[in-house]
């Protein structure tokens, strides 16, 4: 069912500090600058692993009402996300749902819950 981790969420409160951090401490480069996506409530840059399509994103909250804001501040920085590659989106959630999993969907994305997965929230996403 799970083909591979697509990407890695890591919720940062200052996102221009932790790029500066992945790049100068582990080596890895970034795409470009800090951006904003107000849609989803974040600061955001891109860390990709070559040209596999995987990659981390380094996510801060962007304003009161963003989504990552209690996680963050509830458990401080680290992990957040971890994006699950999958040939079948639909298959995969019915799957979850007939073992007992808790699941919640937005739109066309399907997450499993945190509480069920020990505190990180695993996505599901199309195996590209």
């Amino acid at each position: 069912m799970y083909e591979s981790i697509w990407y890695v969420g890591v919720a940062v409160k200052d996102v221009a500090q932790a790029k500066k951090d992945y790049e100068e401490k582990l080596g890895l480069k970034a795409t470009g600058e800090p951006e904003d996506s107000p849609q989803l409530g974040i600061k955001r840059v891109v860390i990709p692993f070559g040209d596999t399509g995987q990659f981390i994103e380094l996510v801060e909250p962007l304003g009161e009402n963003s989504a990552i804001r209690p996680t963050l501040e509830r458990r401080g920085e680290g992990i957040h996300t971890v994006t699950l590659a999958v040939d079948d989106v639909k298959a995969a959630a019915e799957d979850l749902r007939r073992r007992g999993t808790r699941i919640v969907e937005v739109g066309t994305q399907v997450f499993i819950h945190p509480s069920e997965t020990h505190g990180v929230l695993w996505q599901l996403r199309k195996k590209e």
